[in-house]
Parts: C-alpha cells; structure tokens; sequence
C-alpha cells in the first residue's frame, strides 16, 4: 500500500514540473529542470542599498521546449557547469529591461538532476521575446479640477439660484 502511494506522489512531483515555453512574466513557486548551455562573463554590480559589489553572469539554459536566460550571482556562477542538468525548485521569474528571466532566490533550491536532458531547443527563445506590456492603454479621461476644499461636484442646475451671478464656466462670482 505505502509503495503506491510513493509511486503516486512521483508521478504528481515529475508532473508538476514547468516547462521553458510555458514561463510567462510574475509566476513563483517555479519547478523547472534545466541543462545549462553557455554562461557569460561575470560582471561587477554594486548593490542600490548596501553598495556592495557582487558579480552576476547571465547563464542561457534550455530543455526540449526553449531557452531562457538565469541570472547567476557571486558563488551561483562557478557552482553551475556548462552542460549539465539541474533541477530547480520554488523559482520565479522577472522582466529585465522588458526580458524573461528565470530566477533564482534565496529561498529556491538548485540540484543536479538525475534525468540528463539530451536535446535542447535553440529555435524558442523565451528571453528574446519582449514581454513589457505596452504603454498604449486605452483613453482615460483627463483629470477633473478640484474646487478648493469642496473638492468637484458636476454642475447641476440646481446650485444655481437667480440671485446669484455665474460665469460662462458655471462658477459662482460674488
């Protein structure tokens, strides 16, 4: 009994796993196994808060469905082989400068995977596509302009009394 339900809980783990072509921008809790095809040269950055310096090289991984760009920071990027195939658990992804990438945080776990991946898709390329929404969203009406305290009411004929004098506008003058 207890060797089906290990089995069964397998099946659901392999299952639950997301594939290249299927990240979309903003998704967490990202199971994916990748094989890592290249890694580029290691920059120097310096933190927005601390100023620290860190190193990051962007490293393109790939399994049978596309490729995508991971952003590998300081030890990350000698711990990672060019190819050999791992396995992330509790990933998300992000938009650099309108790009998909897969990223891995600190509370993500990477491990080499048992199952090697023998063939990558270099024709999908999730990275190269532009996911930034585009700025054209619609008409939106202008602001109204307030009226000092009250803030804007629209006119109603019915503020007007004919012992009051209004301009064109509809605003009262005294």
């Amino acid at each position: 009994m207890t060797s089906e339900i290990e089995n069964e809980s397998k099946i659901t783990e392999e299952n639950n796993v997301t594939k290249i072509k299927d990240l979309v921008p903003k998704m967490s809790n990202i199971a994916a196994t990748f094989k890592v095809i290249s890694i580029g040269e290691p920059r120097e950055v310096a933190s927005r808060h601390t100023f620290e310096l860190h190193r990051v090289a962007d490293a393109t991984v790939g399994d049978e469905t596309g490729t995508v760009k991971v952003p590998l920071w300081n030890d990350s990027i000698n711990e990672m082989k060019i190819g050999k195939t791992y396995k992330l658990e509790n990933g998300f992804t992000g938009l650099f400068r309108g790009n998909l990438q897969l990223k891995i945080g600190k509370q993500s776990t990477v491990t080499e995977a048992e199952s090697e991946i023998e063939t990558v898709n270099n024709e999908v390329d999730m990275s190269a596509e532009n996911h930034q929404p585009s700025r054209d969203r619609g008409y939106y009406q202008p602001r109204r302009k307030s009226r000092g305290y009250g803030g804007y009411r629209p006119y109603s004929g019915r503020d007007r009394d004919r012992y009051s004098r209004h301009d064109k506008s509809g605003r009262r003058r005294w």
